[in-house]
């Protein structure tokens, strides 16, 4: 299986100009400690709220004047939806969007407000619908990170961030990067690698949806039941398995996946929202909680962590806030 390579990278970030945020790397002087420092990346900045604005945008350009025309159809929990409704719109090109029944109402109210048709169904036929509406409208499928367009859009987060620390100066050393179907872990660590080989990407996700970690440590692309995937807070990272291409991708550029405990996403939010001053969604969140509660797991003392999303309910929020 071909990897996505340094070219489809900048292309992609040539697509996407303009219409995605390039987004800052903030110092953090409230994470300093032992000699440790820390950098976000908040992709909450984004028109749509999170990262997937920029592999959405990225596959829906490179669309044929005739696949344009016949529509998408795209399958996402929330983020994937927004990014593929505002991309579609922004294109001139209907979309429907098929998403579980269990999403946040926000993402869902803004998805549609996108333009997009939204079609709400059980969790485990989120994944099996859109072949079916595939099959008999015609719509090309846009996948939430099993696609080579999508992990390249990805990806220029990770351009960005190599850039970055030259410009600052920045000895990076760690790059923190959120894991559910691997579209984004995949693009940064590629960027990361190829441009600054000597910085190391660890990948994080929830111990109740901790199919990657388990992947990578048994040296095997594995799945858990979305039954269990489910019951994590971070709605964003509820994939039950990797991707077949991010999981090639993972196994060539990534150094480490680890986990997190849903009161550590939680403390995570809540300190971004208090000490950062940034409106994190809970699978933004976990490197944040990363950083700051697994030292003894993390290499490298200069740090940069992706906060991959802020589009949280703003219940959960006040919630979590008032404890």
């Amino acid at each position: 299986m071909t990897l996505v390579t340094l070219d489809e990278l900048r292309e992609a970030q040539k697509r996407i100009a303009g219409v995605a945020v390039r987004t800052p790397l903030m110092p953090c002087p409230w994470a300093d400690a032992e000699g440790r420092s820390l950098h976000l990346k908040p992709e909450g900045l984004q028109p749509t709220g999170a990262f997937k604005i920029r592999g959405a945008y990225n596959r829906l350009a490179a669309l044929t004047a005739e696949e344009r025309a016949r529509g998408v159809v795209a399958q996402s929990s929330g983020n994937h939806a927004q990014a593929v409704a505002y991309a579609a719109r922004a294109l001139g090109v209907k979309a429907v969007i098929v998403m579980p029944d269990t999403s946040p109402e926000v993402k869902i109210e803004n998805t549609r407000s996108f333009g997009a048709e939204v079609i709400l169904v059980a969790m485990h036929e989120r994944d099996t619908t859109p072949a079916d509406l595939v099959a008999e409208h015609g719509y090309v499928w846009v996948p939430p990170y099993d696609d080579p367009y999508i992990i390249a859009g990805q990806g220029t987060a990770g351009l960005e961030i190599a850039d970055d620390a030259t410009a600052l100066d920045l000895d990076l050393q760690t790059v923190l990067v959120p894991v559910s179907g691997g579209g984004l872990i995949s693009g940064v660590a590629t960027a990361l690698k190829l441009t600054m080989p000597g910085v190391r990407v660890i990948g994080v996700e929830p111990d109740l949806a901790g199919d990657a970690a388990e992947s990578f440590r048994a040296g095997e692309r594995r799945a858990w039941d979305f039954a269990d995937t489910h019951r994590t807070i971070a709605d964003g990272l509820r994939t039950n398995s990797l991707g077949v291409l991010p999981w090639e991708h993972v196994q060539a550029y990534v150094d480490d996946i680890i986990t997190v405990s849903e009161d550590e996403i939680r403390a995570a939010v809540a300190v971004l929202a208090r000490r950062g001053r940034l409106v994190a969604e809970p699978s933004g969140a976990v490197t944040t909680a990363a950083y700051l509660y697994h030292a003894d797991e993390l290499p490298g003392s200069r740090f940069a962590a992706v906060v991959s999303g802020g589009n949280i309910d703003p219940a959960l929020l006040a919630r979590i806030l008032a404890v």
